[in-house]
């Protein structure tokens, strides 16, 4: 399908999220896309990144001339010396997220051997020396990293910057690295950080054959409420980032033999009911490709009729103890204990070869795990169900690591714990 987004509408699309995640300030980062003709649209210099508007954004046509009513971002000679080291990039971004700004300032470029996911998304992560903002030597600096192939780019005390073939390629990964910065702090404040091997990497990486497709009869009423209500979840869980943009995965049971689930490829701040997927004996809805965790899913409902939801998530805090040899305990606070029950850790290889395994491992009664280095999966007697869960298992997480910096942390006792118990489960 063509895209028929505007180049100045995606810039302000884009810097918008951006913003509102506080992955840049008002007057931090620039974004551009280099366009068919060599003309580069990039935000302004000095403009509100909170408020920016389509005519706020700037072209620099091919002989360097500059129209519109701003002068463009003061950083454009990096951005101009990056496409033309590397012809295949279309779009950059530049921001101060803070985890990569933290990595920035202690001269160290973020492992992507965290996540499968990240390391294929994101690759190596590049490391150019400081030099002044705007200046032509930092130019020159930036380039030549990107000319040795890298796509993601650390500046030393000053941020980061991401490249792409279009500008949807560039924000996956500036997302990406992000998440991966963050959960990779937080993991090192629970205590040594595990990382995959290249054997895992390749594996967490590798894709499955699509299943069968299958003409999918018109929707019934109660499908396309479902398809709705998932995506309301979906786009919600975005918004509290226990997704990101192209990672996790929801699903609901629609019946004995069929379940609705998110897609793949699809932007999960705006997905809609169109692009959840259908599958029903294994098979998927022509024209569709399902979340690769299809499988895993489609194991858990086969085993558990009292489950109706599954989701797995990538919440930052969650995800940083299935990356540490630290165990989450959630006897916490009464609704943790109740909520989540003990929450056991699944090796690695599990995920992608051993589904049934985990889906064995799990029931309504024990309805919470975590996947090394991988994610955290919940299950629910609905959405709604499978969401709470998901939410009380980030806030505890969240809970736990912060409470370090305090102290030693005093979970309820055996007595409490058995009388929760009986009164609750």
């Amino acid at each position: 399908m063509r895209d028929l987004t505007h180049p100045a509408e995606r810039l302000v699309q884009a810097m918008d999220r951006i913003y509102k995640y506080r992955m840049t300030t008002t007057s931090g980062g620039n974004l551009s896309i280099r366009d068919d003709d060599g003309s580069i649209w990039i935000t302004p210099a000095r403009v509100d990144k909170g408020a920016l508007k389509i005519e706020d954004i700037v072209r620099v046509d091919p002989q360097g001339q500059s129209h519109g009513r701003h002068k463009p971002s003061s950083e454009f000679p990096f951005h101009q010396r990056i496409y033309a080291a590397r012809p295949d990039i279309r779009a950059i971004v530049h921001a101060h997220p803070v985890a990569l700004v933290a990595f920035s300032i202690c001269g160290e470029p973020p492992d992507t051997h965290l996540f499968a996911k990240a390391r294929s998304v994101c690759g190596e992560v590049g490391f150019a020396p400081y030099a002044l903002p705007g200046s032509n030597l930092l130019g020159e600096h930036i380039a030549a990293v990107f000319a040795k192939g890298h796509h993601c780019v650390m500046l030393e005390n000053h941020g980061v910057v991401v490249a792409g073939e279009d500008f949807d390629d560039a924000f996956r990964r500036f997302e990406t690295l992000e998440f991966t910065a963050k959960t990779i702090i937080k993991a090192r404040a629970l205590g040594e950080v595990r990382y995959l091997d290249a054997a895992q990497t390749q594996l967490g990486s590798t894709r499955d054959p699509d299943p069968e497709e299958f003409d999918a009869p018109a929707a019934t009423s109660r499908e396309r409420e479902l398809r709705r209500e998932l995506c309301d979840f979906i786009r919600r869980g975005y918004h509290q980032r226990l997704l990101t943009a192209n990672a996790g995965s929801f699903s609901v049971r629609l019946d004995k033999n069929s379940f609705l689930i998110s897609s793949q490829l699809v932007d999960r701040a705006t997905i809609t009911p169109d692009q959840i997927t259908l599958m029903r004996d294994g098979r998927r809805e022509k024209g569709h490709r399902p979340s690769r965790a299809w499988r895993l899913h489609q194991e858990i409902y086969n085993r558990h009729p009292g489950i109706h939801a599954v989701v797995n998530a990538t919440p930052v805090n969650a995800t940083a103890f299935s990356a540490s040899a630290t165990r989450l305990d959630t006897r916490t606070i009464p609704e943790s204990y109740i909520f989540l029950r003990d929450v056991p850790v699944h090796p690695f290889h599990w995920m992608y070869e051993s589904p049934t395994r985990i889906a064995e491992s799990i029931s309504p009664e024990f309805p919470i795990a975590l996947v090394e280095n991988d994610c955290a999966l919940v299950m629910g007697t609905s959405i709604l169900d499978a969401f709470d869960r998901l939410e009380v298992l980030e806030s505890t997480a969240e809970a736990v690591i912060l409470s370090r910096a305090i102290g030693e942390v005093k979970p309820m006792p055996a007595a409490v714990i058995d009388e929760l118990i009986a009164a609750f489960l």
